[in-house]
């Protein structure tokens, strides 16, 4: 006789957007596992032709309120590149200084705010300070740090409104960054003792044997540019992303899944790091081997140090900028429209972020493609849930759900950017 059994939890917390999650475990075996990403499709394509050139930056940074100048900055690639223009370097400097805000900002959310309770034994942030409250105080520090940059470049923390095409709209005095820096110096000290706290987890053992997929630049650490590099030695520039990645609706979720060459990939802090570690600030290098980070880092579990890793390098970066900064002779260069089609990709904190605008010889948007880093990684998490949940059958159904939940949060998974927490249904036959 079979025996069917069916788990329900709410929604799943510390992530960002609403989806569920199926699990069917048959004759003690996991049959089969969806990531159901139910929330309405976003449109944001859709509505982006027939928009003047100057607006995809605008417009597709409200695609997300944690990492608008991911939205912003792969858009600003895309059109630029399509009209033959490069920035000015300060310019160009000052963008990167700009995503390095993002980056501090998200990552030491998703640390102490989503991840960390996970590994502390505690349900939430909230509860986790009543104990730890110098972990939580940390974490704001550090995001405090990166919002300052944003509200000094991008005129606000979240959906910046000072970014425009071929620059900003208006530049700081170097004098404006004085208050920042000290903000800066000190996120970097707590960055590094989070990491050290954070390589005292107790991390569970899985490793992931997909091809991972990030930017790359020659001479740094790709943050806000460069071309695509993939474990297997495979690069290209941003214009092939659309010949190697392939997107395809699945019945169960509203976000579509990605396949690089017909096979799952990982984008994101683990395929950052394994394909560019040796790019890392001298600071960020050093902890990550005091840490126990070797050549390349596969377990999702362990991605927390790695986003702090990416912290401090990110700070050691916006800390170089500024030191050098003088303040630009224009804040922006000229961008005329031609027709064509332009393509950009850029380092959001959970991965590859990848643009298409088709505009004709007015200026108008013809065609739009966005490729969100949640909705590549879709295929390889229900796949890590599918060995989790392999490896854990012994779990009762809440300590199984508890365990799922942590697999997902190890991704960090933007759902609204995704969708073009998580209800967990387990059904055991």
């Amino acid at each position: 006789m079979s025996r069917r059994r069916q788990l329900k939890v709410g929604t799943l917390a510390r992530v960002e957007g609403e989806g569920a999650l199926r699990v069917v475990v048959s004759d003690g075996h996991v049959e089969s596992v969806e990531l159901n990403i139910y929330e309405p499709p976003r449109f944001f394509e859709a509505f982006l032709r027939g928009r003047a050139y100057t607006e995809p930056p605008d417009i597709t940074s409200r695609i997300c309120g944690i990492c608008p100048v991911a939205y912003q900055t792969s858009a600003c690639n895309a059109l630029e590149q399509l009209c033959g223009v490069e920035l000015d370097r300060p310019l160009a400097d000052l963008r990167r200084l700009l995503y390095c805000g993002e980056w501090i900002s998200s990552h030491s959310l998703h640390i102490h705010l989503l991840h960390m309770p996970d590994f502390l034994g505690y349900p939430d942030a909230i509860t986790l300070a009543a104990d730890h409250r110098e972990l939580v105080e940390e974490g704001l520090a550090m995001k405090r740090a990166g919002n300052a940059l944003l509200e000094l470049l991008g005129g606000r923390a979240i959906h910046p409104v000072n970014v425009r095409l071929g620059g900003f709209y208006s530049v700081p005095e170097r004098a404006e960054f004085s208050a920042v820096t000290e903000q800066l110096r000190r996120a970097r000290d707590h960055a590094v003792n989070t990491a050290r706290r954070a390589a005292r987890f107790d991390f569970p053992e899985l490793e992931l044997e997909y091809e991972l997929l990030a930017a790359t630049e020659p001479d740094r650490y790709a943050i806000d540019n460069g071309d695509v590099h993939t474990s297997t030695g495979l690069h290209f520039p941003a214009s092939d992303f659309p010949n190697h990645v392939r997107e395809h609706q699945v019945p169960h979720s509203t976000a579509l899944h990605a396949t690089l060459d017909g096979a799952r990939y990982l984008t994101g802090p683990l395929a950052r790091y394994t394909l560019n570690h040796h790019q890392l600030s001298p600071l960020a290098r050093q902890v990550a081997a005091e840490v126990g980070l070797g050549a390349e880092c596969r377990n999702p579990f362990r991605s927390i140090l790695v986003r702090a890793i990416e912290v401090i390098h990110a700070a050691d970066e916006a800390l170089t900028i500024i030191d050098s900064y003088e303040r630009p002779a224009r804040a922006a260069v000229p961008v005329a429209p031609r027709a064509g089609i332009g393509h950009g990709v850029s380092e959001a904190p959970r991965g590859l972020l990848y643009h298409r605008y088709e505009i004709d010889d007015q200026g108008i948007v013809r065609s739009a493609m966005i490729v969100p880093p949640t909705s590549q990684n879709q295929a390889v998490m229900e796949d890590d849930l599918r060995r989790v949940a392999s490896d854990h059958l012994d779990l009762d159904d809440a300590a199984l759900a508890a365990m799922c939940e942590r697999a997902i949060r190890n991704y960090d998974p933007c759902i609204s950017c995704s969708a073009h927490f998580l209800d967990i249904d387990v059904v055991r036959r």
